[in-house]
């Protein structure tokens, strides 16, 4: 096995590659800095230039499995040109990959997987929903998910496996959207944002990587949500994050207003509520190492 990853120097590329490695499974990546590209064992750099459609084909030979992680962070202010670059970075990898497997002989590759997001089901305190909802959030963030899995389902021609992976809330020490959850309870400002109410849809960096390659094993084909098992409000995350941490919370919730001040547009993403079901993936075998979100904060803390 052999597999080839847009995005490895990402947070979950990182993690999808050290498992990678771990388990002797020989990784190409693709990189867009020529100062990244490293050849050794088992793990060879390739370079690319999605906004131009660049790609050197050399890094489809021996590939068995591509997994898509590419696409620009979310988390920045929503400016008509950061808007702009997080799509476009999403719809040209996809478009650079496709180009590229048309050059070259793909039938040695069994497994397509993409990333995507939770970002595409409506935001609701009520609802719980699993891979069939067919609404859209109305959210520049629901339009940006959906434009993207209609990019990855052009890969459907080939004779491969597609599957797209929903992310949620990533639980890591180095990166995502946790630091920034546990900074303020770390230094006693902690407090949960508007209602707290809201739901978040976790999952621990380690799982979510083991779903990628779980999916790329399998050759499953569709979409899978990339959360957990057991959601949280965000009231009861920051106090758990507390619990883990030994720190009182006692400020009052943070005013929606403030947050969208600060933040811009971008705002939208603390306060958005979708409760995801990871129940489609455990049916098809997958168990979590990380059910409970105490246990999982208290890895990554420790």
């Amino acid at each position: 096995m052999k597999v080839l990853i847009t995005g490895a120097t990402g947070l979950v590329g990182r993690e999808i590659v050290k498992q990678c490695l771990t388990n002797s499974i020989a990784v190409n990546y693709l990189t867009t800095s020529k100062q990244k590209i490293v050849a050794k064992e088992g793990y060879n750099g390739f370079y690319w230039n999605p906004s131009h459609n660049e790609i050197d084909i050399s890094c489809f030979n021996g590939v068995t499995v591509i997994i898509n992680l590419a696409g620009s962070s979310i988390v920045k202010r929503w400016t008509s040109n950061n808007k702009k670059e997080i799509l476009d970075s999403r719809i040209n990898s996809l478009k650079t990959l496709h180009l590229g497997l048309s050059k070259v002989d793909t039938s040695l590759i069994t497994s397509f997987v993409s990333a995507s997001a939770i970002g595409i089901y409506p935001n609701s305190i009520t609802n719980y929903y699993t891979e069939k909802e067919k609404a859209i959030d109305e959210s520049f963030l629901g339009k940006v998910v959906d434009l993207w899995e209609k990019e990855v389902d052009t890969f459907k021609g080939y004779n491969f496996s597609v599957a797209k992976v929903r992310i949620g809330l990533v639980m890591a020490k180095n990166g995502g959207a946790l630091p920034m959850l546990i900074k303020p309870v770390k230094y006693y400002v902690g407090s949960a944002l508007g209602t707290g109410k809201q739901w978040q849809s976790w999952i621990h960096i380690t799982d979510l990587a083991r779903i990628f390659l779980f999916i790329s094993n399998n050759k499953l084909e569709g979409v899978y949500n990339g959360v957990g098992p057991n959601p949280i409000s965000n009231a009861k995350l920051v106090r758990k994050i507390a619990s883990v941490l030994k720190k009182p919370v006692f400020f009052p919730n943070v005013p929606k207003f403030i947050m969208y001040l600060v933040l811009g547009k971008m705002a939208y993403l603390l306060f958005v509520s979708q409760r995801v079901s990871s129940k489609k993936i455990e049916k098809e075998g997958f168990v979590f190492k990380y059910s409970n979100v105490g246990l999982a904060l208290e890895k990554i803390t420790s």
